[in-house]
């Protein structure tokens, strides 16, 4: 019998007010039904902000150090279950085994990090102008944050942005999309039996048109946070600009490994493949685009085939599959329409380009690596974000062409390099325009306690993890302690 699951609201475990639920299948095979989710309604996200407005009286009061012992606890249960959530991941959103337990990793190391920075909550103490005056500033909680989370990574992504925004003393309000909802489930049961306090974190299931729509435009959630795509980033935008809102987006990528004349092709070959096809090319920083110098192109995109071809398909679940499903239906027909775009373009598919073969395959939503070559500048597929297991090869002749072929899109997430060249690293690093740049590694494999984000359509200037990530969900008060015993007027009666 397929389990019924609930929304938390309010302290409790409940149904939604609509009384509908939508399906939660596993993209591997869709004939397994994971359970049965509530497709709530705005009434239940009005609900969910009247209850965190409640936990937020008390959880903000709460001193920073005790609020990171909890999440220090939270980081102890997900080493505890890290193998159950791994496993239930990747029944509901297919990618591997070993890229789940990444995904829990890093919520533990999202979790401890924020443990340690209760005791980090920087203000600043600086000279007054004037005599006998004190000027300081400290750093307070917001109030009811919303966080809606995309499904590639299920748990580390709501890590990234509830575990600061509660140590910083906020409620969440957490709408996570509709192909994981299991995931976000047992992470909201871990944050319970890790003695946060119930009213403090609220859990909405159902359609972001819907769910998410409602929680921005709520007048009493004072910040947003969002990762998805770029026109629905700017869908929020406004919304969250009309109603002078916090906002932090994290959007698309179009990312570039540029492979140089002198670069370790072995160890470039292994950072392409793990990029572009990891997680089923479902990630924002995936390596869409392979940017390869003319001196070692031919050799290396035949490398990048012979290796590509043999990945092997299949159930995240099965120890020996490398290369997972997508995660629906709607996502393979996209990367479809995008491979026919490719080929009335010029593009040549040089592998991939189809699904696989293989019947026992035919249940789930899989899809070949495919290599497009032949790609120009310009092409749709070098431009456009296509989210799947398709790498698009560019061809330049020096490192300067490399660079102005990478920063020609509209997006600027992360890019990599790939050379022995020192100088060429540290160009790469200051002229590559994007958030992230890696060298002699592929455009994946953010660390916790960096800041994570890009530049131009990628995002609006915000970035998610590190240090930084705390200064979005708090606010700065500044205070002026005067103990001259009398007037005194800044700037008017300052002496020289």
């Amino acid at each position: 019998m397929t389990e019924t699951f609930k929304n938390f609201i309010a302290g409790d475990w409940v149904a939604p007010t609509t009384g509908a639920y939508f399906e939660n299948r596993n993209p591997a095979d869709w004939d397994d039904v994971i359970g049965c989710f509530p497709r709530s309604g705005p009434e239940d996200v009005a609900l969910a902000v009247a209850s965190a407005q409640r936990g937020f009286a008390t959880w903000s009061r709460t001193p920073a150090p005790i609020r990171g012992e909890v999440l220090h606890r939270v980081g102890d249960l997900l080493v505890q279950r890290k193998e159950e959530i791994a496993r239930a991941m990747t029944r509901e959103m297919g990618k591997v085994l070993a890229e789940t337990r990444g995904d829990v990793q890093e919520g533990i190391d999202t979790a401890h990090y924020a443990h340690t920075e209760g005791r980090r909550l920087f203000g600043r103490t600086v000279p007054s102008e004037l005599r006998n005056k004190w000027a300081m500033s400290f750093r307070r909680p917001i109030g009811a944050a919303g966080l809606i989370t995309p499904f590639n990574f299920p748990l580390a992504i709501p890590t990234w942005k509830m575990f600061p925004a509660l140590l910083c003393g906020n409620a969440v309000l957490f709408k996570p999309a509709e192909d994981v909802p299991l995931t976000a489930h047992l992470l909201v049961e871990i944050l319970l039996a890790a003695g946060l306090p119930p009213e403090v974190v609220q859990l909405v299931h159902g359609e972001g048109s819907v769910v998410g729509r409602a929680m921005v435009e709520h007048p009493e959630v004072p910040l947003i946070s969002f990762t998805g795509s770029t026109e629905t980033g700017s869908i929020i935008g406004t919304t969250c600009g009309r109603m002078h809102k916090r906002l932090s987006l994290e959007m698309g990528g179009k990312n570039a490994m540029l492979v140089m004349d002198d670069a370790d092709l072995d160890l470039a070959l292994d950072g392409a493949l793990w990029g572009a096809f990891g997680t089923t090319g479902q990630r924002c920083t995936a390596t869409s685009r392979l940017i390869v110098h003319e001196r070692v192109h031919d050799r290396f995109v035949q490398m990048v085939c012979d290796r590509a071809q043999r990945l092997r398909l299949g159930p995240g679940l099965d120890d020996q599959t490398e290369v997972g499903p997508l995660i629906n239906e709607d996502a393979r027909t996209k990367v479809e329409r995008y491979i026919g775009v490719g080929r009335a373009e010029g593009a040549r598919v040089l592998i991939g380009g189809e699904r696989p073969p293989d019947k026992r395959l035919e249940r789930g939503w899989f899809y070949r690596p495919t290599v497009l070559g032949g790609v120009r500048p310009g092409m749709r597929v070098e431009q456009e974000e296509i989210f799947g297991p398709v790498l698009s090869v560019i061809k330049v002749g020096s490192l300067d062409e490399a660079i102005r072929v990478n920063n020609d899109v509209k997006y600027g997430l992360s890019s990599s390099l790939y050379s022995r060249d020192v100088n060429a690293a540290f160009r790469a690093m200051t002229d590559l325009d994007t958030g992230i740049t890696y060298v002699n590694a592929p455009t994946i494999g953010a660390e916790a306690h960096l800041p994570f984000g890009g530049v131009k359509q990628t995002g609006n200037g915000h970035r998610e993890g590190g240090w930084e990530v705390y200064d979005f969900y708090s606010e700065t008060k500044v205070v002026y302690v005067d103990f001259s015993g009398k007037l005194q007027r800044a700037q008017i009666d300052t002496e020289v």
